[in-house]
């Protein structure tokens, strides 16, 4: 029998089958990863893009074409997570932005759909590169298109489109090199594969059942499955308790916070209407609308009449409702006593596990601070940054960050956790460092959603990058110039990282054994041996050259503090008896699978 349309009834249980086979087959994707650093996460980051849409269609309670657009396409949008999750959700965008108003899904709306779902995919890239997850889309795309004039059968039609899928994804070695000397195909192209698999076999009657957990319960955070990735401030690092202001000074009582999910496309003099009525009964503001929803901050002593402006627009969700002056009597009556900041950068010394607040791995509850910020005046910059354990944490909450977000390398922050970052900086323009590559295009696509707020993206892809570009920042100076002298900061500074091999192979002429320590700098794999200290000297000396004069060392969870100040002088004397004149600064850095993290300026 020939399946010659998809009714929109039927796309929940199709889109929950994809998402179940790239889940199951997440472990083999990351292994595809061409780089054998214990971090290989596109099966992860994708399965947790997925997910996070997943979630929002649970939350339906009416499964129209229009509800289930916005909720794959709102999901996936926020809950992207790395380059290979962003793409991915750029992916569904386009192509729900092609069904939302269709009644059922023909032949011909599904190579329209996959076509502005290619277009999409290729836009939200700055440098499109094939031998990618782009070009096995592109692929399929175009296969599509050719198949309308012979094929009239929608199960047909598709398992040719991933026949052509899996063809192009088999090239992709041919396309990039690396890939071909790995022997792996493209990862992310590889995702998608098993995603449009998963959509097959649910249209052949045999969908996919998730076998386990859908993502370890650690990652799945702000991919719309568990709460948000905590972030940090400054004055939860301290354990401020604010018990200078008195509860007679919160003029309104309630920070209210909730979601519209809109009924339909709201106009921007909508939006300012809702803005209007809700400054009517509060302050401390936060609105910010794309497509399919609105998030709305407000402080108000009416949490009602937000929560009924809202109801206007379309069903509310995640409704919060947070007494402060309550809320500020209990800090203050159990503060706590406060840590011991960092120390000052470029004093030589070391800063050890002891010397920092907060919480294991950093991460501090920050919301109480967060609407006692709100109610200062808004200054003019702001700062969000990714970074990855306590010292660093500290270090960029030392020269003036507002926000850390807890991640990096092993847990790519999603979209949802930047926007969220954002929102609670109190500024009218907010600098995000990413500090990795693989965060990048997530930064990009909050900064393009949040319209409060004028948010620049710094394209740092290392922790010394992000401190580097910190450290240039002119308070005088406007927007533009300290965007042009912080992204001029990490052209200075030379980045490294020393971590170990999960597994065989060959990357860049190098033949790699599992478990060997690894050397990478800004060019990638530069020493490869089995000596953590060993491969870190070499990988310095990679580095340096005449006008070198500072090598700046952050060792991690894994390495003793003993141990690193007895290595930075050993360094330091072997660096000398080759004639380089520089000084080695030994910093606790705290972070996960990365014994040092180090940079050469």
């Amino acid at each position: 029998m020939q399946l010659k349309n998809i009714d929109m009834n039927f796309v929940k249980g199709i889109f929950i089958s994809g998402a179940n086979n790239i889940s199951n087959k997440k472990e083999f994707i990351n292994e595809l990863n061409v780089f054998p650093v214990p971090d290989g996460d596109t099966g992860t980051n994708m399965t947790l893009t997925i997910m996070s849409a997943v979630a929002e269609l649970e939350r339906l309670d009416k499964l129209t074409a229009n509800s289930i657009a916005k909720a794959i396409s709102n999901g996936s949008l926020r809950g992207a997570r790395g380059n290979s999750g962003v793409i991915l959700s750029q992916l569904f965008r386009g192509f729900c932005k092609d069904i939302k108003d269709r009644d059922e899904i023909t032949l011909e709306a599904l190579a329209s759909a996959l076509a502005h779902a290619t277009e999409s995919a290729y836009k939200a890239v700055m440098k499109p590169k094939e031998g990618t997850i782009l070009t096995v889309a592109r692929a399929m795309a175009e296969k599509a298109a050719e198949l309308l004039s012979t094929e009239d059968d929608i199960v047909a039609f598709l398992e040719q489109v991933v026949e052509c899928g899996d063809e192009a994804l088999a090239r992709t070695p041919e396309l990039l090199p690396v890939l071909k000397e790995a022997g792996v195909v493209d990862s992310g192209g590889q995702g998608l594969m098993e995603i449009m698999r998963g959509f097959m076999l649910a249209l052949k009657g045999e969908p996919v059942v998730l076998e386990g957990e859908a993502v370890p319960q650690k990652l799945a955070r702000g991919a719309g499955l568990l709460e948000d990735i905590p972030t940090i401030t400054p004055s939860s690092m301290k354990g401020s308790s604010r018990d200078d202001i008195s509860t007679a000074d919160i003029k309104y009582g309630y920070c209210t916070e909730f979601i519209i999910l809109l009924d339909k496309e709201i106009s921007d003099d909508q939006v300012e209407g809702i803005k209007k009525f809700l400054l009517s009964i509060g302050d401390s503001l936060v609105c910010v609308a794309d497509d399919e929803v609105v998030k709305i901050h407000i402080h108000t002593n009416h949490p009602g009449l937000a929560f009924e402006e809202g109801l206007k627009y379309g069903q509310l969700t995640r409704c919060k409702i947070d007494n402060m002056r309550e809320e500020h009597t209990e800090r203050i009556s159990f503060s706590m006593t406060p840590g011991l900041a960092a120390e000052g950068l470029g004093s030589g010394k070391t800063s050890d596990k002891s010397e920092s607040s907060g919480s294991e791995n950093g991460a501090v509850d920050s919301s109480s601070e967060d609407k006692a910020a709100s109610d200062e005046p808004k200054k003019k910059y702001g700062f969000v940054v990714v970074s990855a354990g306590e010292g660093l944490s500290n270090i960029f909450t030392e020269i003036g960050v507002d926000h850390i977000i807890q991640g990096g390398q092993t847990m790519n922050p999603s979209t949802e956790d930047i926007l969220s970052a954002i929102e609670k900086v109190n500024a009218e323009y907010v600098f995000v460092l990413p500090n990795n590559k693989n965060i990048v295009l997530a930064a990009n696509q909050a900064a393009d959603i949040t319209e409060d707020k004028k948010v620049m993206v710094v394209s740092t892809s290392t922790i010394p990058q992000g401190i580097a570009a910190m450290l240039s920042f002119n308070e005088d100076a406007e927007p533009g110039e300290n965007l042009e002298y912080m992204n001029g900061a990490i052209t200075d500074i030379k980045s490294g990282e020393v971590t170990f091999a999960v597994r065989d192979t060959s990357v860049e002429g190098k033949e790699i054994r599992k478990n060997n320590i690894m050397g990478i700098s800004d060019n990638g794999i530069d020493v490869v041996g089995t000596e953590i200290e060993e491969v870190t000297t070499g990988l310095v000396e990679t580095l340096v050259d005449e006008d070198a004069g500072l090598v700046s060392l952050y060792y991690g969870e894994d390495v003793t503090k003993e141990d690193a100040e007895a290595y930075a002088e050993k360094l330091e004397e072997e660096l000398s008896g080759k004639g380089f004149d520089v000084e080695v600064d030994v910093r606790f850095g705290g972070q996960p699978i990365y014994y040092y993290i180090l940079s050469v300026e």
